[in-house]
């Protein structure tokens, strides 16, 4: 904790710089690493300029955490942040409509939900998904760290849903990264990318139950410490209202397009190496096309 702290005074110019180091450091020492993000890259089309830039972006997303959970002032990250495109979420948050707030594993994913903190969280709160740490201390840091007075955040557990859907049913705005592998039972296999993908159905079934409108929000971080871009963005297509099996699948399928889309637009910054066609224990894994093994 003192090295943590220690290192949250660093300009986040350097951490920058050192967390582009620190990825390769990772990329050349972890061959199932090395394999797994260039082959989820490739299995997406994406050039390898282009995976190879993310190396470095994934580096930078662990050296800029201290100082976005210690150092981050309110003020200090709003003159860091521009936003892109907002006009279709000024007008949900105008109309008072609960938010179902998409955000991939793209870019710096904890600053946009600061960001939208900053700017709508007085009128509406934003509750964050989250796993918390398996260490108790670790746990209690994080939480401490990441919690604000318009952002608290639900564990990834039954209790944590019911904390989401009382958020939705007063009007508030929930997040959470819909490509993470959800555990057995709380999700459906739908392409990602042309592969079969466990994608978790809980964003469609908060937005069913409460009439949540889903969104997307990603955070692009610019080179040097510059600052973080704030991108926002709506589904490909409505999500459907059925809850039947067929439903909930089309919804997936939906949600996965949406965020391919997203990735498609700035690859460089997608977490490739995140284990997104893993199955979660005890699924029944789908056929895969060959080379995806």
């Amino acid at each position: 904790m003192f090295v943590f702290r220690w290192i949250s005074g660093w300009p986040l110019r350097l951490l920058h710089a050192i967390g582009g180091l620190l990825g390769w450091l990772a990329w050349l020492c972890s061959p199932t690493y090395r394999r797994r993000l260039r082959l989820n890259a490739e299995l997406a089309g994406v050039p390898a300029s282009a995976w190879r830039r993310s190396i470095a972006e994934a580096g930078r997303m662990v050296a800029e955490t201290p100082w976005l959970w210690l150092r981050a002032t309110d003020d200090a990250l709003s003159r860091k942040l521009t936003w892109r495109n907002p006009e279709a979420l000024e007008a949900a948050v105008a109309a008072g409509r609960p938010l179902v707030i998409l955000t991939p594993h793209m870019g710096s994913f904890e600053v946009a939900a600061r960001a939208y903190t900053l700017r709508y969280g007085a009128v509406q709160p934003l509750t964050v998904l989250y796993r918390p740490a398996r260490q108790r201390l670790l746990r209690e840091f994080q939480e401490a760290s990441r919690k604000r007075p318009t952002m608290p955040t639900a564990p990834a557990n039954l209790a944590g849903v019911r904390q989401m859907l009382r958020a939705l049913k007063k009007g508030e705005a929930v997040g959470l990264l819909p490509d993470q592998v959800p555990p057995q039972g709380q999700g459906v296999w739908a392409p990602f990318f042309g592969q079969p993908a466990y994608t978790m159905t809980l964003a469609t079934r908060l937005a069913q139950q409460t009439g949540a409108h889903c969104t997307v929000l990603r955070c692009e971080r610019l080179p040097r410490g510059a600052g973080y871009v704030i991108h926002s963005s709506e589904l490909v297509r409505p999500l459907p209202a059925g809850t039947d099996a067929a439903a909930q699948v089309e919804a997936a399928t939906i949600i996965n397009e949406t965020m391919e889309q997203v990735i498609k637009s700035d690859p460089a910054q997608y977490l490739w190496g995140y284990n997104r066609y893993k199955p979660p224990r005890a699924a029944e894994t789908p056929p895969r096309p060959e080379g995806n093994e």
